[in-house]
């Protein structure tokens, strides 16, 4: 048996539902890597990094291109988040969380907005590469927004995670991808302690000195 089939397999059921090894371990990854961020840790940019992988051969087996897209590019922003935390704390010595502008907020809902749009219109005229368009696309764009929210610092990105699981948990659920459904329940818990604990340090960081890349202030190594 091959380790793509040993991924896809069954790890456990639990009231006639089956969980896949995939499934389970690419999200038990991706929610340490948000109580990561919840402590304001660079490791959440390797940790969220291999649950990108992980997932990318569960939503394969789901029949989910959007969510294999999404994971891929997961695993993108999260080189290019490492580095961009990693250089603020070097070269400042912390790490600066802050509220977008609203010019950067309406940046983040026009091109989530876009994006969406584009991605679902490719599943419209393929219909082949996912069964459920709309919500697809949506995850996978969403998720990527709300990355790159987190990458720059914003706290907009707890709020644009809450967006993308409201979605979440019933296209994964519908999906046979049970872990995930259950996870994203988890991850709207985290989020809303994250997204206090984000809030309370914005309001004591002094605005971001030119220049210099926007994360969290604190951060531990």
């Amino acid at each position: 048996m091959s380790a793509l089939d040993s991924l896809n397999g069954v790890a456990f059921s639990v009231f006639g539902e089956d969980i896949k090894w995939a499934d389970m371990t690419g999200n038990v990854l991706g929610l340490g890597a948000f109580a990561l961020g919840w402590r304001r840790s660079v490791a959440v940019w390797p940790a969220q990094l291999l649950s990108g992988a992980v997932l990318v051969v569960a939503y394969a087996s789901a029949g989910l291109t959007g969510g294999v897209g999404k994971q891929l590019l997961v695993v993108g922003v999260s080189v290019w988040g490492w580095a961009q935390w990693t250089r603020g704390r070097r070269e400042s010595g912390a790490i600066r969380v802050r509220f977008a502008t609203w010019t950067e907020r309406a940046w983040l809902v026009a091109a989530t907005a876009a994006g969406t749009t584009a991605v679902a219109l490719l599943f419209l005229a393929v219909p082949s590469l996912s069964w459920n368009p709309w919500p697809d696309a949506y995850l996978f764009t969403g998720s990527v927004a709300a990355m790159v929210a987190m990458a720059r610092g914003w706290v907009e990105f707890w709020f644009a995670w809450l967006a993308v699981d409201a979605v979440g948990v019933p296209l994964a659920y519908s999906s046979d991808l049970k872990f995930s459904a259950l996870v994203y329940v988890v991850y709207g818990v985290v989020v809303l302690l994250g997204l206090r604990a984000w809030w309370t340090a914005s309001r004591r960081t002094a605005p971001p000195a030119a220049g210099r890349p926007e994360a969290l202030e604190g951060a531990a190594a």
